[in-house]
C-alpha cells in the first residue's frame, strides 16, 4: 500500500480540466469543504510529448485529498494542442499509481489505449496518459510512484485530514 492509503495499480486521483483554477478551487472549498489545495504553476512541462511529438504549453495544477482519493484540477493557459484541450472542460482522467511503469503501459496498451502524453515531473517520476476515450469517458494517467512522489501525496493527504479550513491554497 502507498503511504497515502491507496493500493498500487488502483485509481488514486480523479482529474478535471477547468477554465479558471482559482474559481474552481473556490467552488470545491465553499460547496464541499475540500482542501487544502496544493497549487503548482503556471509552468511549462520540460519534457512533455503530445502524441509522440515535443510540446510546449503552460498549465497550472491544483491537488487536494477528499477522503481517500485525490482530486486534481488542471488549467491550460494557452491554446496549444494537448491532451488537456482535446475535450470540453470537465472530467478528464483517472490517475493510477504504479510502481512498474513499463508493465503498466504494456497492460493498458493491450486494451488498445495508445500513449497520448508523457512527461517527467519534478520528483523525477514519469507520467503517461493513455487515450482510453474509445471505451471510457476519459483518459488514464499512470503516475510512477517513486519515494519523492509518494511522500508528496502523503503530505497532501495528511494536510487534508487535519485541515481546519484556513489557508485553502498552498504551494505544491
Amino acid at each position: 500500500m502507498f503511504s497515502f492509503g491507496r493500493l498500487p495499480d488502483t485509481v488514486i486521483q480523479y482529474a478535471y480540466t477547468v477554465p479558471d483554477l482559482g474559481s474552481a478551487i473556490d467552488t470545491y472549498v465553499t460547496r464541499f469543504g475540500a482542501g487544502p489545495w496544493f497549487v503548482r504553476g503556471p509552468f511549462t512541462p520540460p519534457d512533455a510529448r503530445y502524441r509522440g511529438e515535443p510540446v510546449s504549453m503552460t498549465v497550472s495544477l491544483a491537488r487536494c485529498f477528499a477522503g481517500d482519493s485525490m482530486i486534481e484540477l488542471i488549467q491550460q493557459h494557452d491554446d496549444t494542442p494537448t491532451v488537456f484541450n482535446e475535450r470540453p472542460y470537465g472530467f478528464h482522467h483517472w490517475a493510477v499509481g504504479v510502481r512498474d511503469m513499463d508493465a503498466a503501459i504494456a497492460r493498458y496498451s493491450a486494451f488498445g489505449y495508445p500513449v497520448a502524453f508523457c512527461d517527467v515531473v519534478p520528483s523525477g517520476a514519469r507520467i503517461v496518459y493513455l487515450d482510453a476515450t474509445a471505451d471510457l469517458p476519459g483518459m488514464i494517467e499512470l503516475i510512477e510512484m517513486n519515494p519523492q512522489q509518494e511522500a508528496m501525496y502523503a503530505s497532501f493527504r495528511t494536510a487534508a485530514l487535519h485541515w481546519d479550513g484556513t489557508t485553502p491554497i498552498r504551494e505544491g
